[in-house]
């Protein structure tokens, strides 16, 4: 005997065009905000090709000082996120529903929708003011801007244990450190250190940005340069950045896939 069938499975393709009907008017809302004026962008075409004439040809004299100013960039993105992943930790332990009370998970969920609200610039003239001009600066904002992200991406990791394997070794009379031990920290160790590699390699774009308010770093050296009209000297310092990032981007890569095998 023929099953009968429900009216959503027989018209399911009313589901999926009342889908891209509403997708559609999203962004016909979203692009009625934006107010783009698509006669004006058409010609702004020739102004945008006379700046990026202007950067060329890089003004190779200032590589010693491009090389200079990002190897402070890459030191204030090794100290800022390490800092950041060491209080990220205990901050996604508590955010975790697997393993925190709901109370906690409330207050600890709270604290990184903070982190996550405040803009790295933000966050970069908030310990300008408090440290002075400089990497210090840059530094401290990084470790705060990065826990926003890690503290995030170690709860996703935490909540993603199989909970089969911690009830096992609940049943088998395992404490809580044991549970942790045994069952948390080998599932979610290979996934930290590959979101960690991840951020290290963002922070070191972010502090480039950093330094536009004076927080340190290559991002300090290039405003200045373009402020004074010298873009030739700006893509040098570009040109530098952009071969450092690519080469972490891939070591950080190999790391990445090795860490997954794990």
């Amino acid at each position: 005997m023929k099953q009968p069938t429900s009216f959503t499975h027989q018209y399911s393709w009313l589901k999926n065009l009342l889908f891209i009907c509403v997708a559609l008017a999203v962004y016909a809302w979203a692009l009625q905000g934006l107010q783009v004026d698509f006669k004006e962008l058409k010609n702004s075409f020739p102004y945008i090709t006379d700046f990026i004439s202007r950067l060329f040809p890089p003004d190779l004299k200032v590589v010693d000082k491009a090389i200079e100013a990002l190897i402070e960039t890459i030191q204030m993105s090794v100290w800022g996120t390490t800092i950041g992943a060491i209080l990220s930790v205990p901050i996604a332990i508590a955010s975790a529903n697997n393993i925190a009370p709901r109370w906690l998970q409330f207050l600890a969920n709270f604290i990184q929708d903070i982190v996550r609200s405040v803009p790295s610039i933000i966050l970069g003239l908030i310990f300008v003011a408090a440290t002075g001009l400089g990497a210090p600066a840059g530094t401290l904002a990084l470790g705060i801007y990065t826990i926003g992200y890690l503290a995030k991406f170690y709860q996703q990791a935490i909540e993603a244990v199989d909970r089969r394997s911690l009830e096992s070794l609940r049943v088998a009379g395992a404490s809580r450190w044991q549970v942790a031990q045994y069952g948390i920290f080998p599932q979610v160790i290979p996934l930290v250190l590959g979101y960690t590699f991840w951020m290290f390699e963002y922070n070191i774009r972010a502090a480039s940005v950093l330094g536009v308010v004076g927080a340190g770093g290559i991002g300090f050296e290039l405003k200045s340069y373009i402020d004074g009209f010298e873009y030739n000297k700006a893509t040098s310092f570009i040109l530098v950045l952009l071969v450092v990032v690519t080469i972490i981007d891939i070591l950080s890569s190999k790391l990445r896939e090795q860490l997954d095998g794990m």
